[in-house]
Formats: structure tokens, C-alpha cells, sequence
């Protein structure tokens, strides 16, 4: 597992497949608990391991580690398939739940986003649960953290996500991360880069 950023008992390093237990140890209760994932079921370890290898074909996905223990983890997605979006990720992270407000989910992005500038990417997206009044479910605590990780509000659509009997909104905020040149330089995968990452960090 290699290693990217080491800071007294905490560790960022690229993820693997012996990675999908704990990392959906992590998400579950996310799923049964709140609204900040509209997903119903927990997916299998199975199918979580299959994401996170399919992740790996093109994009970073990482765990934070606290005294060698697994506690969160970050990863960016195709925006949309289509070849004229490529130069934009979504992007995505979880803390466990006793672990919050740590500062872990800004050292998991800030990592993600030097490994997504080496990969040429511009445009950094986040697909966030958004209520219109805050309950036991889901607060606006994503959309504050990514507004201070830089990010701004690019849209919103009005109760389009239905969970626990009750109507969420969902925002889009974004975040530009390199210059829209004409004929801007061509994306490259992470495994294209992987050996070069460690580098990054130094």
C-alpha cells in the first residue's frame, strides 16, 4: 500500500481491493442512518470491492488512516461518459462517523486534488444531499465543508431525492482546479501516473 503523506498518527495512502471490509464499515451507516447518501441498501463487501477496483482504472481513490486504523476514505468519479466531460470529476468522501471534524476529510481532499491536477483534470464536482431545513437525517454540513475546501455552488434541483419519507434537494458545487486553455493537455489515468505519485507529495 503506498504511502502518499505520513503527519504524526495519521497516514493518507492509496487504496486497494483488501481495503473494501473496513472502507464499508465506514459507508454503511451513512446509508442506514442518513440522507447524505440517497443509496437505500448497503451493497455487499463484493460489490464495494468492485468500486473501488473499477475507481482504480482511472481515477485516485485513497484512505485516511489514524494510528494505523482505517477512518475515511476519498476517490473521484467520471462527471459524465462522454469524451467532452472527461476533464471533470466527481468527487466523493467519508469519515467515520466518531472521526469528524478532524480535519481528516480536508487532508483527503487536499491529497486528492494534487493527484487529479497531475492527472490534467480542470473541474472538481460534488453532488451534495441538500435539506430545506435540517433534521436527524441530513444537515448542510457537506455543502459548508466543500465551500471551504473552495468550492461554490453551480445549481440546484428541488426535491428530487426521496428517503425516509421525507423530500431532499440536491446542490452541484464545483471547484476549477487548472486553466481552460484551447486545446487543454490530455487527461491521464491513474495508473498512467501511480508510479509518479508518491512524488508529488514530496
Amino acid at each position: 500500500m503506498e504511502t502518499l503523506l505520513q503527519k504524526e498518527d495519521r497516514r493518507i495512502r492509496i487504496a486497494g481491493a483488501e481495503d473494501a471490509r473496513v472502507l464499508l464499515e465506514i459507508y454503511a451507516p451513512y446509508v442506514r442512518e442518513t440522507a447524505v447518501t440517497f443509496e437505500y441498501d448497503v451493497p455487499s463487501e463484493a460489490e464495494f470491492r468492485g468500486r473501488i477496483l473499477h475507481t482504480l482504472k482511472k481515477y485516485p481513490y485513497l484512505v485516511a488512516e489514524q494510528d494505523g486504523e482505517p477512518v475515511g476514505y476519498a476517490y473521484a468519479g467520471a462527471f459524465h461518459s462522454r469524451a467532452a466531460y472527461e476533464r471533470g470529476v466527481e468527487t466523493t468522501v467519508y469519515i467515520r462517523k466518531d472521526r469528524r471534524r478532524g480535519g481528516l476529510g480536508r487532508e483527503l481532499y487536499e491529497a486528492l486534488e494534487k493527484i487529479l491536477v497531475c492527472q490534467n483534470i480542470l473541474n472538481l464536482n460534488a453532488c451534495i444531499g441538500y435539506p430545506e431545513m435540517e433534521d436527524e437525517y441530513l444537515t448542510r454540513d457537506s455543502a459548508r465543508f466543500h465551500e471551504r475546501q473552495g468550492f461554490r455552488p453551480a445549481g440546484r434541483f428541488h426535491k428530487c431525492g426521496y428517503k425516509f419519507d421525507r423530500w431532499y434537494d440536491m446542490i452541484w458545487m464545483e471547484k476549477h482546479i487548472g486553466e481552460h486553455r484551447v486545446n487543454p493537455a490530455a487527461v491521464r489515468w491513474f495508473p498512467e501516473i501511480r508510479e509518479e505519485v508518491s512524488a508529488i507529495f514530496l
